[in-house]
Order: C-alpha cells, then sequence, then structure tokens
C-alpha cells in the first residue's frame, strides 16, 4: 500500500508538475509575443529613436522599435534584407519560414532561436505591399529563462516532496489498515499452533476487513461446535459399543470353554448372543447414518411421499409381525432425498413398534408433507420428554431393549436438512402411547 499510493501521486504530482511548468511557459512566452507584436507595429510606422543600444545578441544601432532589448530586421519579398538594426545585415535569423511569410506563402508566426549562444524570441509579421518585418527580442534580459528554470527547479522540489510525503502517509495507513488482517494472521497461527479453537479475532465495524474478521469468527465458532460434537460422538459411540461387545467377548469364552452344559441355559445364552448382535448391527447402522450427515449432501428430488411411507410400512410390517400398522394417507409431494427421508419414517415407525405391546395398533397418516406416527405403548415421562431427540440418549425403561439411541436424533437431523421439524406429543385421546410428527418443507 505504501509504494502503491506513493507511485499513484508521484504520476499525479508529476503529471500536475509538467503540466503547470508548460502553462507557466505558455503564459510567459504569450506575453513575450505581445511585446514583440506592439514592436513590430512601432517599426511598421519608422519607429521612435535611439536607445542606449544595451543588448547581447548584436551590436548597438539605431533601434526600429523603440526598445532597448528588442531589434527589427524588414525582410524584402525575395528574402533579403532591406533594413537592420544590425550594423551588419544578420542573415543567420532570416530562415525559410521567414522568408515564406515575406514572400506571402504563409501569416505570421512566433518562434524562438538561438544565435550567439543567446535564446531569442522571434515575431514575423508581413508588410502590406510585400515583404515583412521581423522583431527579435533576448530573452536572457527578460528574465524568462531564468524564471522558467526556477520554476523547474520548485516543481521538482514539490513533486519529490509529495511522493515522500505520500510514502509516508501510505505507511502509516497502510498500517492502520491492515492491522485487522495483522490480528487475523496472529489468531490463525495461534489456532494452527494450538488447535485451540475457541480463540477469536473479535473485529467490529462494517468495511471488508472487519468483515473478514466477523466471518472467520463465525468460521470458527462451526468448527468448534463441530469438532466438540464429533469428540462427543466418538465418546457416546464408544461407550455405547463396550456393552454389547462386552457381553458379546464373555458369552463367547463361555462357549468356548463348553458352557453352559444344561441345553436351556445354552440356548437362552445363543439367543443373548444373536441379541446383542442386532443391537452391535444397529449401532453401526446408526453411526454410519450420523456420519453421513458430515458428508456431500446428497440431490434432492421430487418425492411423493405418501408412496414411500407405504414403501417403509411394508418393509417394517415384516420385523414387527404382532403389531399393526394402520396407514392413512393423501398425495403428498415434497423435494427430498429418497434414502435419508425413508430412513427418518424407518426410525419412527421402528420406535412405535418396538414400544408397542403385542395386538397393538401403530397409526400412521401422511398429508401435507406432514407425516405423524402414533404407537398405543407405554408413553414418554415428562421429565424424559426434551432429550428424547438427543444423541445416544435412552430413558431407564428401555435399556433392556433392542436400539442404539440414534434413532430419533437422526430423525430430527433428516427434518432439519429438509427445512423441516419433528416434535412429540402425548395424545389426548386417553389411548396412551406417544405421537410423533415429521414435517418436511423440502428445502
Amino acid at each position: 500500500m505504501t509504494l502503491f499510493t506513493a507511485a499513484a501521486v508521484a504520476v499525479a504530482a508529476i503529471g500536475a508538475s509538467v503540466a503547470m511548468y508548460f502553462v507557466v511557459q505558455d503564459q510567459l512566452m504569450h506575453q513575450v509575443e505581445l511585446n514583440l507584436q506592439a514592436a513590430a507595429q512601432n517599426a511598421a510606422r519608422g519607429g521612435p529613436g535611439p536607445g542606449d543600444g544595451r543588448r547581447g545578441f548584436g551590436p548597438p544601432s539605431q533601434l526600429m522599435t523603440g526598445r532597448p532589448d528588442m531589434y527589427a530586421q524588414i525582410i524584402t519579398a525575395t528574402g533579403a534584407i532591406f533594413r537592420t538594426d544590425f550594423e551588419t545585415p544578420n542573415t543567420g535569423l532570416v530562415f525559410q519560414e521567414v522568408k515564406d511569410v515575406a514572400s506571402g506563402k504563409r501569416g505570421a508566426f512566433f518562434a524562438t532561436a538561438d544565435a550567439q549562444d543567446t535564446r531569442l524570441a522571434v515575431w514575423v509579421v508581413p508588410i502590406q505591399g510585400g515583404g515583412a518585418i521581423e522583431v527579435v527580442q533576448d530573452l536572457a534580459p527578460t528574465g524568462i529563462d531564468a524564471a522558467l528554470a526556477q520554476t523547474r527547479l520548485l516543481l521538482i522540489a514539490f513533486a519529490a516532496g509529495a511522493i515522500l510525503l505520500a510514502a509516508g502517509l501510505g505507511a502509516l495507513i497502510g498500517r492502520a489498515a491492515l492491522a485487522p488482517v495483522k490480528r487475523l494472521t496472529a489468531t490463525v497461527e495461534e489456532v494452527t499452533k494450538t488447535r485451540d479453537l475457541s480463540r477469536r479475532v473479535a473485529e467490529r465495524g462494517r468495511d471488508e476487513l472487519s468483515r473478514l474478521g466477523t466471518s472467520f469468527d463465525a468460521m470458527l465458532g462451526q468448527l468448534e461446535t463441530s469438532l466438540r460434537s464429533q469428540r462427543q460422538l466418538v465418546a457416546d459411540a464408544s461407550h455405547e459399543l463396550r456393552t454389547p461387545l462386552t457381553s458379546l467377548r464373555t458369552n463367547l469364552e463361555l462357549l468356548e470353554r463348553g458352557q453352559p452344559t444344561d441345553p436351556v441355559e445354552r440356548q437362552q445364552l445363543l439367543g443373548d448372543l444373536v441379541t446383542q448382535m442386532e443391537r452391535l448391527t444397529t449401532l453401526v447402522g446408526d453411526l454410519i447414518e450420523v456420519a453421513r450427515d458430515e458428508e456431500t449432501p446428497m440431490p434432492f428430488e421430487q418425492l411423493q411421499l405418501d408412496e414411500v411411507v407405504h414403501e417403509v410400512v411394508d418393509d417394517v410390517s415384516f420385523r414387527y409381525p404382532k403389531v399393526r400398522f394402520n396407514v392413512t394417507s393423501a398425495p403428498s409431494s415434497i423435494n427430498g432425498v429418497k434414502v435419508r427421508v425413508a430412513r427418518a419414517i424407518t426410525n419412527l415407525l421402528d420406535n412405535a413398534a418396538k414400544y408397542s405391546p403385542p395386538g397393538s395398533t401403530v397409526d400412521v397418516s401422511v398429508a401435507n408433507g406432514e407425516i405423524s406416527v402414533r404407537d398405543h405403548g407405554p408413553g414418554i415421562a415428562a421429565e424424559d420428554a426434551p432429550r428424547v431427540f438427543d444423541r445416544f440418549w435412552r430413558s431407564n425403561d428401555a435399556r433392556h431393549l433392542p436400539g442404539s439411541g440414534l434413532g430419533l436424533s437422526i430423525v430430527k437431523d433428516v427434518a432439519e436438512s429438509h427445512g423441516g421439524s419433528v416434535t412429540f406429543e402425548r395424545p389426548i385421546d386417553g389411548g396412551g402411547g406417544a405421537r410423533f410428527r415429521l414435517r418436511l418443507r423440502g428445502a
């Protein structure tokens, strides 16, 4: 920022200085031109008497212009010098352009020329009837060259000072403007070194860098929440896996030693092995489903929710032959991921059937993107209702039943990823049990 600021000011200052120099030069030379025009008019009328002859470009002689710092020559149409202030004609100043004016090929003009190491201003104007008057002024006595030289020095000093000032101000502005970036960099380095995601940049403001800091803080917050959730998931999963694995190992060690010998006890042990295997299989499947939330989202598609519910009910009915599913559906269409929607419905039906007594009915209704599942089991205690959708949470009454404690939390994740929600209600018709409402908006 310092270099770019200094470079930008340098371009502007140099450009302004050059423009100012040419303006000053143009103004000074324009005044000289006006003076030469006036002198030419005097020379054309014959001019006043002689001056003191002080000039550095030629010998003293009678002046035609009435100005001691000027002299004039009359040029004929053929280009010859008819009359001059010099003792001898100064043919060096009769160049082709002057001859063109005298011959009528071009009009009056103003120019500068060098003679005897002196810079001269020349005004040439045609004379009526043919010929031209050439009026010359030495620029050194007028101070124009000195003034221009001083102007050049002043403008160079101005440009240099402006560039240095711009560099200093650019450094101060750059340091102040990039202070949030330095704080952001320090925070990133600290987080990288310590892996402490609780660090924050804490930027306040509406400018771009403050917004960057705020966005970075939000990102750190999301990462911290995600990491905490992953650590909790790993801790809970390891706890949940330890119980069935320990039971499986104990029972298998008994079978390896030939215990128990009683056929009935042995059959009970084998049944317990199958139950623990089913629990372990369910837990692994639910863990895979939870982990899938961290993957790239699946593409949404148009789904007939009532058809998906009927497919899931047909599948769940085979696993719970002692429970009857009563489905009431109306055509309902949503945008969603079929695999995930079907998994959420399966978990709701599985949860309802698991807690339903044999011969009871699970009522399922579908309409307007909402699925209602009601069972007639023991229901959920009031103190357990706030935690019913937590991961790995299971009530004391459900510890003996197969499950992982992830089913309803998966339903909640699916609902939120589809812009919907899932809620728990206690039926008020006196039939007991619990009702879950899954609303899918297809967002």
